[in-house]
């Protein structure tokens, strides 16, 4: 789903992202409800860039990745953590592309999520090239999510990929001698 966001383009630079696991529902501008074998996902298109909530029933599950006032917490590279019966994994890069390739890796990546049944994608009024789209998926026992916000004064492109599952139980140790 392809959408024109109602609202001035907050997030200007991607050294101003921050990260967080576990935040409540922050306002939303648009949000794609998705059913993945058991899990209830919403993408959410916040001002400030993205938020990903998961259900299952072994709880809530938040992400959020935006220009977040009085965070301390920078975009990282890399977080792998188990928060209650949650396995979480996380990565980001900072592409940095010359005019002509930002405008065409632009262009490629809103159509990849435009018309994909588990897609979300925004545009900021005033550059077709800023954006923040959001692509989901269940693998396995696992969701998985990539996520890309663009900032075509800088050439960069921001690319994340999430996946969480619930933590897999040891073997039972019973009926060992």
């Amino acid at each position: 789903m392809l959408t024109t966001l109602n609202t001035a383009y907050s997030d200007t630079r991607a050294a101003d992202l921050a990260w967080a696991l576990g935040r409540e529902p922050l306002p939303a501008l648009a949000t794609l409800d998705l059913e993945l074998t058991g899990a209830k996902l919403q993408l959410r298109l916040l001002g400030a860039s993205h938020q990903v909530l998961v259900e299952e029933e072994q709880g809530l599950c938040s992400e959020t990745v935006a220009c977040i006032p009085g965070s301390s917490t920078p975009l990282p590279l890399g977080v792998a953590k188990r928060v209650g019966d949650w396995e979480y994994e996380f990565a980001a890069r900072v592409e940095v592309l010359a005019p002509g390739s930002f405008a065409g890796r632009a262009q490629e990546l809103l159509a990849l999520v435009a018309d994909h049944p588990q897609g979300l994608a925004g545009v900021f009024p005033g550059d077709p090239h800023a954006f923040t789209a959001m692509l989901a998926q269940r693998c396995g026992g696992r969701i998985h999510w990539r996520t890309w916000h663009a900032y075509p004064q800088d050439g960069q492109l921001v690319a994340t990929r999430t996946r969480v599952g619930v933590r897999a139980m040891a073997p039972s140790v019973a009926g060992r001698a």
